[in-house]
């Protein structure tokens, strides 16, 4: 990492300083400049674009354990763990879950009657109201939005409440 860090920055100080700082000596980093990529290191960055490739296909929704298997199945021999700290070492990280809507298992006591039997036509103001619910999921949890309708003015109220 410190001669990652020195090639990177070897325009703006120079490498003497860099390596006195470092506790590194300069011509250790010139020998790794001029060092051929590692086996291990080259394979894994073949890796790393299969292991892309499989994320990608899954519309950022597959975390290590899937896409190891998805390399598996394409013949590429690999561990699970290597493919999880590939992952972690690229930033590549799958999209939570949302969490499944609310619902409701009680019994229902009382059912409104269907008062207005698809009669949408109000003569004037505050005779009839519709009402409706939904949930919105946001990254903070459920949002309940509520809506109530005047039918004549369309006139709405809206409530909302956070779970």
């Amino acid at each position: 990492m410190k001669y990652a860090f020195m090639a990177r920055h070897r325009s703006v100080w120079p490498v003497r300083w860099m390596s006195e700082a470092l506790g590194v000596s300069a011509s250790g980093f010139y020998e790794w400049l001029s060092r051929l990529e590692s086996n291990r290191a080259m394979s894994n960055r073949v890796l790393l674009v299969r292991i892309r490739e499989s994320f990608e296909a899954s519309h950022h929704t597959y975390g290590s354990p899937r896409v190891w298997r998805d390399l598996r199945d394409w013949n590429v021999p690999c561990s699970e763990n290597r493919i999880a700290r590939l992952m972690r070492q690229a930033g590549i990280v799958a999209r939570p879950r949302l969490k499944r809507a609310p619902y409701d298992l009680g019994q229902r006591s009382v059912i409104a009657p269907n008062v207005l039997n698809r009669q949408f036509e109000a003569s004037g103001p505050n005779q009839k109201w519709v009402a409706d619910f939904t949930y919105i999921p946001t990254g903070e949890g459920w949002l309940y939005l509520a809506v109530v309708l005047d039918l004549y003015s369309r006139e709405r109220l809206e409530a909302t409440r956070k779970h």
